[in-house]
């Protein structure tokens, strides 16, 4: 049996879905009509499709043909998303709406393959290591956020190559994709919005989310709130500047990570306080923030991910005097680690727990 029950579950649901049910129902159905229209219009007019990106890609000199893999996958990624919405309405038809286990073998089905697409039509692979570093739980995983397949490659990290229950912090545009809409808030998840004038009943909501935690849960969460690039680094240790000059100072040593935001995960981590903290960073995703991003890493071959995992005990973890100084230095360190995996001169992580 899985520890974390279903009314626990629940009730971690009911909290962050406050919107009203019309809104939410419109956007259901918009969602799921738009995916089943675009899926039969991209399978019927494939011939004309693949023609065109297969004379682009030979316009444009990209012999792996970037513009067939994405299409390809997008085909394939509408039938999954369709599939997986009607896996949802069955268990809903059979009154296991609220069937917490049900529903995380549909996520693990649904990550799988996803994954599986993703490799079979843009040669996408990912290496994890120190994965045992999620086992036993309760954890929670601080993410490195990169690119628009981070939380897909997280999911199929955590949710199925480590077979945990995931309790995700995402951004409320997600629910724009209706698995995420659907099965997504039938299951503990808190979808972010990150216009919300009361940031405190957000803040309450991801201590909420993390109570309970048992031995096969982890909360994850992406502290730097957005995908990493430069711009988007100077911009944010300015903002930071403005308030906290020698904080903007620590962090400008960055070079890959943005700087992180520590009220989300200290809060998950008030609502967890015997839950360890694994440090999570990858490569192979960088630049694929946007749509010529992605396009040019197809082209250049193989996309090879590494994700790697270091667990920190909860002792080692300042949770209550100076958390932000705990949490820049992990930064820092992950953020020399990937400098040095860059050049080939990382060694590879020690499986298990490390220290602080």
């Amino acid at each position: 049996m899985v520890t974390g029950g279903t009314d626990r579950g629940m009730s971690t649901i009911r909290a962050v879905s406050r919107e009203p049910r019309f809104r939410r129902l419109g956007r259901r159905t918009f969602g799921i009509v738009g995916v089943a229209f675009g899926g039969v219009i991209l399978l019927v007019a494939a011939p004309i499709w693949v023609l065109v990106a297969v004379v682009t890609d030979v316009a444009m000199r990209r012999f792996r043909f970037p513009l067939v893999r994405l299409g390809s996958f997008a085909v394939l990624w509408a039938w999954l998303e369709l599939a997986g919405v009607t896996a949802a309405a069955g268990l809903w038809l059979i009154g296991q709406r609220r069937n917490e286990s049900a529903h995380y073998a549909l996520q693990r089905w649904w990550a799988r393959r996803v994954l599986s697409a993703l490799k079979l039509t843009c040669a996408l692979r990912v290496q994890s290591d120190g994965l045992d570093c999620l086992r036993p739980g309760p954890v929670l995983l601080l993410a490195r956020h990169a690119s628009l397949a981070d939380s897909i490659v997280s999911a199929a990290v955590v949710a199925v190559d480590a077979a945990m229950r995931p309790r995700f912090v995402l951004k409320r545009e997600l629910l724009a994709d209706p698995c995420l809409d659907v099965v997504g808030q039938r299951i503990p998840n808190h979808f972010v919005d990150r216009n919300a004038s009361d940031s405190a009943s957000e803040l309450a909501a991801l201590t909420e989310l993390t109570r309970g935690l048992g031995e096969n849960d982890c909360g994850v969460i992406f502290p730097e709130g957005t995908r990493a690039n430069a711009t988007k680094r100077v911009a944010a240790l300015e903002r930071i500047g403005v308030h906290d000059a020698a904080r903007a100072e620590r962090l400008s040593a960055l070079r890959h990570l943005m700087p992180p935001r520590p009220a989300g995960a200290r809060s998950m981590a008030a609502g967890a306080p015997d839950a360890d903290v694994v440090l999570g960073w990858h490569l192979g995703l960088d630049g694929l923030d946007r749509l010529p991003g992605i396009i040019a890493a197809v082209a250049r071959g193989p996309l090879d991910v590494r994700y790697v995992l270091r667990r920190v005990p909860r002792g080692d973890v300042d949770s209550t005097t100076d958390f932000t100084m705990w949490l820049d230095r992990q930064w820092l360190r992950m953020d020399s680690e990937i400098a040095a995996a860059l050049t080939g001169s990382g060694a590879r992580p020690t499986k298990g727990v490390t220290d602080g």
